[in-house]
């Protein structure tokens, strides 16, 4: 067992020096989970996430995490997963695309449970014909459910996003599962820089007695479990106990908003907060959004970046505060459907600024140019299409 000690999250994440390392996004979901104090770790294979807990099968190798094994199939880990939360224990797993789908029907009863559990997501194309690569349309089914999800636009961001869910899912105020999804490939299989604290620390244990709701115990029977006919059958029973809890989980949502800030240092980024034209991204299409906005800074054009790092709970206030004097909004996407521009177009008054792309699916990579085209045509600009 490596000698690790137990240190606060704001000293982990927040205060502790860091080193420079060159990993992938899976070796920093690996190194999160190394830091993370994890008591099982369940896995089921599927690319482009499979390398990632292969990882973490490596950490219960060496002893960093307590109990790990390969399930049966993508419904049986993330049931699995629930029933070691509801048992006290601290969880993390991971899945990808048409294997999210597999396990929905148990993950997105998680909130309603309150199963504190972060689950890593590499997005890849769910739909046929067959394909493994990077898409992320998977997102838009998990932002209804209740999940706190987070969008990594990088290797760093995978680190800090999924050791900092630990303790956001584990306040008592949220306890809530975290999702931290990023693209596969373009950030898992690919390496970046990444500031990591001393391996040699680690977070402090869960503790389950600390919750809005028991755990699973000797003495405890199954909390939210309706086994009561009346409540069952009873359909204003059934509508009044659903409709009530469905509030709970969606304020304690809602409530994960001040935790987000206090270790990840808010839900969004700003960069050059005077612009006129904002280019807004969550996911690797912030990375492109971020060339995008050096490129325009280089040629003198009033252009600016959010970075959305999350998206349950979704930064409404924020986003509204930091487009209020924009004129346009270009919101390049991942994904066919552009669920991102939807949420945008929503939380402001003035929906109508916003375009609608450039977007990419299948798996095809985001060229700037895509983006730099809509900046130009936003500000009036006449050029030739940089790209055919």
């Amino acid at each position: 067992m490596p000698e690790q000690k137990v240190v606060e999250p704001e000293e982990l994440l927040l205060k502790a020096p860091r080193e420079k390392k060159f990993i992938t996004g899976s070796q920093a979901f690996a190194e999160a989970v190394k830091r993370a104090n994890v008591d099982i770790a369940i896995a089921y294979p599927i690319t482009p996430q499979s390398e990632t807990m292969h990882l973490v099968g490596d950490l219960y190798a060496q002893g960093y995490v307590k109990d790990y094994y390969r399930a049966e199939e993508e419904y049986g880990t993330m049931s699995a997963i629930a029933g070691a939360v509801r048992g006290g224990a601290r969880a993390f797993s991971a899945t990808s695309g048409p294997g999210l789908l597999r396990g929905l029907e148990a993950i997105v009863s998680w909130p309603g449970h309150r199963i504190p559990v972060v689950l890593g997501v590499m997005t890849r194309v769910v739909n046929a014909p067959l394909s493994i690569q990077p898409d992320n349309v998977e997102i838009a089914y998990l932002l209804h459910s209740g999940l706190v999800v987070l969008h990594a636009e990088n290797q760093q961001d995978v680190f800090d996003f999924t050791l900092a869910g630990f303790p956001i899912s584990e306040k008592v105020d949220v306890y809530l599962p975290v999702v931290v999804a990023t693209e596969g490939f373009f950030v898992t299989h690919a390496k970046g820089y990444v500031e990591l604290p001393p391996e040699d620390m680690k977070l402090p244990p869960r503790d389950p007695y600390k919750a809005p709701v028991p755990p699973t115990d000797c003495e405890i029977p199954p909390a939210r479990i309706q086994r009561d006919a009346p409540v069952q059958k009873s359909n204003f029973m059934s509508y009044l106990i659903h409709a009530v809890w469905q509030q709970e989980v969606w304020s304690a949502n809602r409530r994960a908003m001040k935790w987000i800030y206090h270790y990840l240092g808010g839900p969004i980024e700003v960069v050059n907060p005077d612009a006129e034209v904002f280019i807004v991204a969550s996911g690797c299409a912030a990375a492109q959004g971020r060339e995008a906005q050096r490129y325009a800074e280089l040629e003198g054009l009033p252009v600016g970046l959010i970075k959305v790092k999350a998206l349950r709970p979704f930064p409404e206030k924020e986003i509204r505060e930091a487009l209020k004097n924009a004129k346009a909004v270009i919101v390049p996407e991942h994904n066919i459907v552009g669920w991102l521009a939807k949420e945008v177009k929503a939380a402001i008054p003035n929906g109508g600024i916003v375009v609608d792309g450039p977007r990419v699916y299948g798996g095809m990579t985001l060229p700037v140019e895509l983006i730099m085209d809509e900046v130009y045509k936003a500000l009036g600009i006449k050029k030739e299409k940089t790209l055919a």
